[in-house]
């Protein structure tokens, strides 16, 4: 049965993913065995969870949780009818802030523990009857939270696949294949949202004549990659592709190395923003997992930021590895927050790709010379499909 949620509660600074939070009760309850019950999920401020800690519980003050179960004070004609219905879990977003600081937690994840408690109680758990029941609780939620973790019922998370080095291919014979805007055809046939090419100013890979056929011919989406010079914006601006991504660029560099350096160039950045909304064309900032890049990149108009993933891929062993990750899932959740969409990409391969495809705050990630470097072994229709069966697999409700 579904999970009703809904929010009587407003802040400019805190945006709340209502999708998520109802995917992850409604895997909450299929771990606890009670799918087929209903939920209701209300979340409030402190003033009104105040009124009803009071009214209810004859406490004073607000508190973070609070469960109503289907059954107490129920008139007992009720049972008779075909609804499954487990009760009512109130929770107080302005207490789940401060905790959520206090805890170094994502709001998120802080929500989510308290709809883990609230459920719990609904389900005849009760921490404050002795300290054997507070334990039994505490464990019941940790094992929860744990197979949360290492399942996944969000949406499918895209996959865009960026083309440049079919073309550095070609450019190393100075002829006319492989063809980048034939690669680009193959891509979509096999399942890429999206195409993404880097038009750099050394026309090093892809050139002019590649980013005009393919926005003739992309049926999915065209995001041009291009530094913030008035030459590429002005070709952005005659293309008019789907979405633009700014990015650093270098000519000593052999790949774009890190993000931009949004707060030493807001003003330029934000010229360069204003005018492609004014053309109606979306700007994304590429942008290290970097709390003080992110809000900047908020604060100058971008509508997305894809979050550089290299020193996560490049990390040399596990446990640098797990650091580097954790430090993206707080950036990504930190800008879904501010109301940025966000993408996130760079050094991602078959083997590191699954735990970024799992954060539910990432809807698409930009993939290129792992798809294609398996691609001279297996081919590319055959590359796309295995990565996408790689995302498929981590976004796979549990």
């Amino acid at each position: 049965m579904p999970v009703d949620l809904s929010i009587h509660y407003h802040c400019q600074d805190c945006r709340i993913h209502s999708r998520l939070l109802q995917r992850r009760a409604a895997a909450l309850l299929r771990e606890c065995r009670v799918a087929d019950h209903g939920l209701s999920i209300l979340l409030v401020d402190d003033q009104e969870i105040s009124w009803l800690n009071e009214h209810y519980r004859h406490k004073s003050g607000p508190t973070n949780v609070l469960s109503f179960p289907f059954a107490d004070g129920a008139d007992t004609s009720l049972s008779l009818l075909p609804v499954k219905e487990l009760g009512d879990i109130v929770i107080s977003i302005d207490t789940a802030l401060r905790e959520s600081k206090e805890f170094k937690l994502s709001l998120h994840d802080r929500l989510t523990w308290l709809i883990t408690h609230g459920l719990l109680h609904l389900l005849g758990y009760d921490h404050e009857l002795s300290e054997a029941d507070a334990i039994l609780m505490q464990d019941k939620e940790q094992e929860l939270l744990t197979r949360l973790q290492h399942s996944r019922s969000t949406a499918m998370t895209h996959l865009a696949i960026n083309v440049d080095h079919i073309a550095t291919i070609r450019q190393a014979r100075g002829g006319v294949e492989p063809d980048p805007v034939a690669a680009a055809a193959i891509c979509e046939m096999a399942g890429a949202s999206g195409i993404v090419v880097h038009l750099r100013e050394d026309r090093r890979h892809i050139i002019d004549r590649d980013i005009r056929l393919l926005r003739e011919t992309v049926k999915t989406k065209l995001n041009l990659e291009m530094g913030a010079n008035k030459e590429m914006i002005g070709i952005a601006l005659d293309l008019k592709p789907d979405m633009v991504t700014l990015v650093p660029e270098k000519r000593q560099e052999l790949t774009t190395e890190g993000g931009l350096d949004v707060l030493s160039q807001k003003k330029m950045l934000a010229k360069a923003i204003d005018k492609m909304r004014k053309a109606g064309i979306p700007v994304s900032l590429f942008v290290d997992p970097d709390t003080r890049q992110i809000k900047a990149a908020h604060e100058i108009g971008a509508t997305f930021v894809e979050i550089h993933t290299g020193r996560y891929c490049d990390a040399a062993d596990e446990k640098g590895r797990d650091q580097e990750f954790k430090i993206i899932a707080t950036s990504a959740e930190e800008a879904y927050q501010m109301g940025l969409r966000v993408y996130a990409g760079h050094g991602l391969n078959y083997q590191t790709t699954a735990r970024i495809a799992a954060l539910d705050t990432i809807e698409e990630l930009s993939i290129g010379h792992a798809i294609i470097a398996r691609a001279a072994f297996s081919g590319l229709d055959r590359a796309v499909r295995d990565m996408l069966a790689i995302i498929q697999e981590a976004n796979r409700i549990g």
